[in-house]
């Protein structure tokens, strides 16, 4: 950063003196950001970036972290002036990049206006940008980056719905677009009042920024409310929120838009089979979304996006649905915003991503966002894993040797469409032809018995490969008849002399001039005395063109002779030249120049025909993105602490979930852990809804989310941490685990607690899968039971889906008794006691394994002593925790008796004291009760109590009163 600091004094220098007052006025004149927060505008000033106002602070304190890199422009100094900031170019892509990819900031470009020289007083808005919509910036922004997530922009219409609704659905018609691939999608569906569809959607298709129509003034009416429920849902998503008029949401325009925006040759088809032209325009809500997005993104301004787009009908149900809670829950991905986990083993994406190609990554985290509900396609994945973990040297030849030489093929053919590409561009293209022929001999080489399995093969990857070979045979003719190779070893990316007449004699022209100036060399050193290139060097300098350079000591020799002419003095040494040097110098940068231009023309002819290609690069780059994930899970699956096994899943509505030593994939990776496993048995109708209770640090939430890992896992294809597995297919996973408190949005722990449950009650059905963890600690005791009561109670009796459902409620292991389908579980802790008759002197050791029934005890206290608590404070909160249990006990109220049986009791009670009163050494009366030792009355009490067990324990009242005492 240091020499950052360099680089930006120079700029605060330029800035302080190009920016006059006139500056300072004009800022203060521009129009509030819409919105005001979450908005950065950066001023091109040619060689630098500067930021202004609030956004200086905020660049000071999240890039300089210094707030000494502030300048304050205009009259008043520091306490009136314009806090401003330099960046310099590289480190403003830098800080544009993070802002718009993790801060889900929104970012303006400002340039001089026309007319304005480098000390620009006025500027004009030239790019903006967002988190879903970096069209305006993503080739200033990730030119050197090869890795990028899609970025999504979603609109989102809400139909009104009936007023006799009383279930509260409600029709969603969205529009989604990635502009980075230039495809449209749309879809139709009904949703709750929670918007748990529209959620599911957004995980789907990782949605970066939603565009909803503005609400009323008033924010009153059904309609505000629904649109405050679904901000609140995109907030939760990590979903940056834009609000557009609605009016943008019509469809008045948008048949004729899309009509041009949508490639031609499926334009015509679609509308040669349907007199309504596509389908999609003819969804009662969606239209209305895509008139607003396309509106946002300005497609129909940019003429290249004219015939260049697909559309395509999003159905929500062909993948298992996920929510927010569920992604953090499972730990799928890193959280929204953040950077990036330190151990790239916390998440299932850093776990499974051993993929060797940026597309690749990106698949990845697509299939773990979209798994699948369809067996057949489940199982084709599952076969093709397979195949690769059977044969670990195909597997590393093709990872090692041919994947991770693979470019970003989306990438380049983007460039390819844009217009943009360069030779490199090409070439880089020329070099993954030349890889094809081995990966496709790598693949015929495997050894498969199985026919399936063969087939299998040849369909989703060798026919395929071998179509790439035959389509792009011609352009590696064309690149080896037009590009010079052996300038690539140089790094140097030219066309062939050879190519062109023109070109050809030009390049003659060149290699005589060349050997001119060898001459002119020679004649030199032999004229000074001085050794070539050891002395005397011939060079090409930046200033000077062709020229002689000898050193300072060497110099002096120059000034014998008048013909030799000095042009200046550096570090290294003098440059000098002749008459006849200078010339020839001359003469080469003339043809040099001469030589560009021709070859730019010949240039652009071969970039031209390279991009035909560009279709045939986008279905490559899908083919090894998938041969890519295969072999990523192959991998993975072989090199984990236990192997991965290949799960037997099952149609949706299987009767079972059964796991046998069950593992925890991101755990059992992490370093000094020995992780222990549990097998799982969920049988419908028998123990499909489980309770598992025991000590905090148990492993209760660690098993009940592993659960929806492996589900998760079996449904994208790859294998899974057991010892063997049979799954249902779910279609859904919910989760509600964890104290997400969100104060600063004004939502409680216990407010977003019962948001999450919620949805799951709304949303769940007898194939969802639903892990819950701790439900019912955001409250008192008492109201926390009686919900996780209810709420269990009502899966349980109602929705019949697979639950597991972690509690610290004793007493909730009681529903057991009301439902036969319920199953009570418990991690086992084992207690070493040094005495016991002191229960309070005893150890804990936290066994995770987690068995049949239920927990007898809690270990909360002695959890806190593993972590250290001071000895005071453990001994005061047994203290009170027992005077609590005494409290409690207390404070029961007694069962009702019938008034027969409470005054059968009385009369036995009455009996046995007379009974007792009445000492069997006293015949005589002479020795009365006082006087007897109490180990004697102690005695003839429990002789009293077994003469009237039998009578007692017929009566339940006298029972209950004996245990009170």
């Amino acid at each position: 950063m240091s020499l950052m600091y360099g680089k930006e004094k120079d700029a605060d220098h330029e800035i302080e003196h190009a920016s006059d007052p006139g500056f300072v006025s004009f800022f203060h004149k521009l129009p509030a950001k819409s919105p005001e927060k979450g908005t950065v505008r950066l001023f091109d000033r040619t060689d630098f970036y500067s930021v202004h106002g609030p956004d200086a602070h905020y660049v000071a304190s999240q890039v300089f972290r210094t707030n000494s890199v502030l300048k304050f422009l205009g009259a008043g100094g520091k306490a009136a002036g314009l806090p401003s900031v330099t960046l310099s170019r590289s480190l403003a892509h830098s800080f544009l990049r993070e802002a718009l990819t993790l801060k889900q900031l929104r970012v303006e470009i400002w340039i001089p206006a026309p007319g304005q020289g480098r000390k620009a007083s006025k500027f004009v808005l030239q790019k903006e940008a967002s988190p879903g919509n970096l069209q305006a910036v993503e080739d200033l922004l990730f030119v050197n980056s090869d890795v990028l997530s899609a970025p999504i922009v979603m609109a989102i219409k809400i139909a009104s719905s009936a007023a006799t609704d009383k279930a509260k659905t409600k029709t969603i018609g969205v529009a989604f677009a990635d502009t980075s691939v230039r495809q449209l999608g749309v879809a139709d569906f009904a949703d709750n009042d929670l918007f748990s569809n529209t959620e599911s959607l957004i995980i789907q298709l990782s949605v970066k920024e939603a565009i909803i129509p503005t609400g009323t003034a008033s924010g009153t009416t059904d309609r505000d409310i629904d649109l405050n429920k679904l901000k609140a849902v995109l907030e939760r998503c990590g979903v940056v929120v834009t609000e557009r008029k609605p009016s943008e949401f019509t469809v008045k325009h948008i048949e004729d838009d899309i009509m041009k925006l949508v490639a031609s040759d499926e334009t015509l088809s679609e509308a040669a089979a349907a007199p309504s032209r596509l389908p999609q325009l003819s969804l009662p809500t969606a239209p209305s979304a895509l008139s607003a997005l396309v509106g946002y993104l300005s497609l129909m301004s940019d003429l290249s996006n004219h015939g260049a787009y697909q559309i395509r009908t999003h159905d929500l149900s062909q993948y298992m649905r996920l929510d927010a809670s569920a992604l953090r829950a499972l730990n799928l991905i890193d959280t929204p915003g953040s950077a990036g986990s330190i151990n790239k083993n916390a998440t299932l994406l850093g776990l499974l991503n051993k993929c060797k190609t940026a597309q690749g990554t990106r698949l990845l985290g697509t299939w773990l966002k979209q798994p699948l509900v369809n067996l057949h396609g489940i199982h084709t994945r599952q076969n093709l894993v397979e195949i690769f973990v059977d044969d670990g040297t195909a597997r590393r030849t093709l990872q090692d040797d041919f994947l991770k030489l693979m470019p970003d093929m989306h990438r380049l053919s983007k460039r390819f469409k844009k217009s943009v590409a360069s030779l490199e561009d090409v070439v880089r293209v020329y070099q993954v032809v030349l890889k094809i022929p081995g990966l496709l001999e790598t693949l015929e080489g495997l050894e498969i018995e199985n026919e399936e399995y063969k087939s299998l093969l040849e369909d989703q990857y060798i026919r395929q490969f071998r179509e790439f070979n035959d389509n792009l045979a011609k352009y590696a003719e064309m690149v080896e008849q037009t590009l010079d190779l052996d300038e690539l070893d140089r790094h140097n990316y030219a066309i062939k002399p050879d190519y062109d007449p023109r070109l050809q004699a030009l390049a003659n022209k060149l290699i005589e001039i060349r050997d001119a100036l060898d001459e002119e060399h020679r004649s030199a050193g032999k004229d000074l005395g001085m050794e070539l290139d050891k002395k005397l060097h011939l060079e090409n300098s930046q200033s000077y063109g062709y020229c002689f350079r000898l050193t300072k000591n060497d110099a002096k020799v120059i000034h014998r002779s008048k013909k030799y002419i000095e042009l200046g003095t550096v570090k290294s040494g003098v440059y000098f030249t002749t008459k006849s040097l200078k010339e020839l110098a001359a003469e080469y940068q003339e043809i040099t120049d001469e030589y560009s231009r021709a070859q730019s023309g010949l240039v652009k002819e071969v970039v031209s025909i390279a991009s035909t290609y560009a279709p045939v690069l986008e279905s490559l780059d899908h083919v090894l993105a998938h041969l890519d994930v295969i072999l990523s899970f192959a991998h993975v699956s072989v090199n984990a602490p236990e192997s991965y096994v290949k799960p037997t899943v099952l149609e949706k509505g299987t009767s079972s979930l059964i796991l046998k030593e069950a593992r925890h994939p991101c755990l059992e990776v992490q370093d000094d852990i020995s992780f222990i496993p549990n097998d799982v048995e969920m049988i419908k109708s028998e123990g499909e809804f489980q309770i598992i209770a025991g000590p905090n640090m148990g492993g209760k939430s660690t098993y009940i989310r592993q659960v929806g890992v492996i589900a998760l896992m079996a449904q994208i294809g790859c294998f899974v941490p057991c010892s063997e597995a049979t799954l249902p297919i779910f279609d859904s996973v919910l989760c509600r685990v964890g104290a997400g408190d969100s104060q600063l949005k004004g939502v409680s722990t216990f407010m977003a607690e019962m948001l999450e449950t919620a949805s799951i009650l709304r949303s769940a059905t007898k194939d969802s899968l639903i892990i819950i963890d701790e439900l019912g600690r955001g409250t008192s005791t008492y109201d926390g039971f009686g919900l996780a009561w209810a709420i269990s109670e009502h899966i349980a009796s109602q929705i019949h889906a697979f639950c597991l459902f972690a509690t610290h409620f004793h007493e909730l292991t009681a529903l057991d008794q009301e439902l036969p389908h319920v199953k009570n579980l418990h991690v086992v802790a084992h207690v070493n006691r040094d005495d016991a008759s002191a229960p309070q002197d005893r150890d804990i050791t936290l066994l995770y394994k987690v068995q049949p029934g239920v927990s007898d005890q809690s270990f909360g206290i002695h959890v806190a002593q593993l972590a250290n608590f001071p000895e005071n404070v453990v001994k005061l909160a047994r203290r009170r925790a027992d005077e609590l249990e005494d409290f409690a006990i207390a404070t029961q109220p007694e069962p009702e008796h019938p008034d027969e049986m409470i005054e059968e009791g009385v009369q036995m009670v009455e009996q046995l004291l007379k009974k007792w009163a009445g000492s069997p050494d006293n015949n005589d009366g002479d020795v009365v009760m006082e006087d007897r030792s109490p180990e004697a009355q102690l005695e003839d009490l429990r002789r009293c109590v077994d003469e009237f067990r039998p009578r007692i324990e017929s009566n339940p009242w006298v029972q209950s009163m004996i245990a009170s005492l």
